[in-house]
């Protein structure tokens, strides 16, 4: 269930005209749309999938640097990115992978930047943190912890003074609302009516550290209450209810420039990272995030309600992992980027006497 903090801002209608979150057809799930469960669950499959053949391509030694998986986290990814239109605006943390695939970027070109290969999202220089595509409309995956708040804020602001219809979206872990810059552009957007929809991850634990020991106050969703915003928990291993919740927001913030913040419960199956072996977790805790394997428990229900039966759920699984596949397969294929572009990007626009120069070339 979800549970909501006290809010002192009313809610608004959502515009005349809008794509609704549900289908009108009758059917199972309250009257969802057959095609639409089917559709969350190839998504969500794809994403598994997905993160994977990443986790493989890390051992590997294909890919480089830090990786943080969404395995675990997929009906969360999946129902937030549900929320969203083309072209409203996310911001993540590190941890994108799923939410770049859901966005609608295609996955050769996230596997690409994952393998830093030309063909990825950020030409290959990015790598797992920091992903970037502004046609899809996601803004940046963000290596520092919170480093995406102040931007995403930033954004809301920029549409408000334009005066555009889009939303962004900011999501992040919960370690990350002990920082500075949590409270800093929460404290803004209130003040200032900045259509921007705050998505706490709450995977239990920053890296190692569980909730309740690092945060006095463990129930995130209520920190609103402090800048009489809207704050609300959803079960983050539940599609339906997370963009139901994520709708209901999104559509208040880009009616009336509401912003809100938005606490998803969620599970990660492995550790923090790809190397984090996760030796601080109990047998108990494990057991009970595999207990609440959103892609199975899903795959379940849509069984039991008639939606697919065991070939039809055979048949979409066989598919994501082929499209997982080859996705590695594009990587395998795409050219290293070249030297020469290392700082093509360094700057938005031309700088006079910017220095392109290599560390093995000669000061003059």
């Amino acid at each position: 269930m979800a549970q909501t903090a006290t809010r002192s801002k009313p809610a608004t209608r959502t515009k005349s005209g809008r794509t609704p979150a549900r289908a009108a057809k009758s059917g199972p799930f309250g009257g969802e749309s057959q095609e639409l469960l089917r559709g969350y669950f190839q998504q969500m499959t794809l994403i598994r999938r997905f993160e994977e053949r990443a986790a493989q391509g890390y051992t590997q030694a294909k890919i480089g640097g830090y990786c943080h998986l969404n395995l675990g986290e997929e009906a969360t990814v999946v129902g937030l990115m549900s929320a969203l239109r083309k072209t409203d605006l996310l911001f993540t943390n590190y941890r994108e992978h799923g939410y770049a695939i859901a966005k609608g970027i295609e996955p050769g070109r996230v596997m690409a930047e994952l393998y830093g290969r030309s063909t990825g999202t950020s030409k290959g220089w990015g790598g797992s943190m920091h992903m970037f595509d502004s046609d899809a409309g996601l803004l940046g995956g963000y290596g520092i912890v919170g480093g995406q708040i102040p931007l995403a804020t930033g954004a809301a602001m920029a549409v408000d003074y334009r005066g555009g219809d889009q939303v962004v979206m900011c999501q992040m872990g919960d370690g990350t609302t002990n920082i500075g810059a949590f409270h800093e552009a929460l404290n803004i957007a209130a003040l200032w009516n900045l259509p921007v929809v705050f998505v706490v991850v709450n995977n239990h634990m920053g890296m190692g550290t569980t909730v309740d020991k690092a945060s006095a106050e463990s129930d995130l969703y209520k920190r609103a209450a402090a800048y009489r915003m809207h704050g609300e928990r959803v079960d983050g291993n539940n599609v339906l209810e997370v963009r139901d919740a994520a709708t209901k927001l999104v559509e208040q913030a880009r009616e009336s420039g509401t912003p809100a913040l938005l606490e998803a419960v969620s599970d990660r199956l492995k550790g923090h990272s790809v190397v984090d072996p996760g030796k601080y977790r109990s047998e108990d805790s494990v057991q009970q995030a595999r207990a609440n394997d959103p892609v199975v428990n899903f795959r379940a229900k849509l069984i039991d309600a008639g939606v697919l039966d065991e070939d039809a759920a055979a048949e979409i699984e066989k598919q994501a992992q082929a499209d997982a596949d080859a996705a590695v397969a594009f990587a395998d294929d795409s050219p290293h980027p070249e030297v020469s572009t290392l700082f093509d990007y360094t700057y938005a626009t031309p700088v006079a006497n910017d220095s392109r120069r290599l560390p093995a070339d000669p000061v003059f």
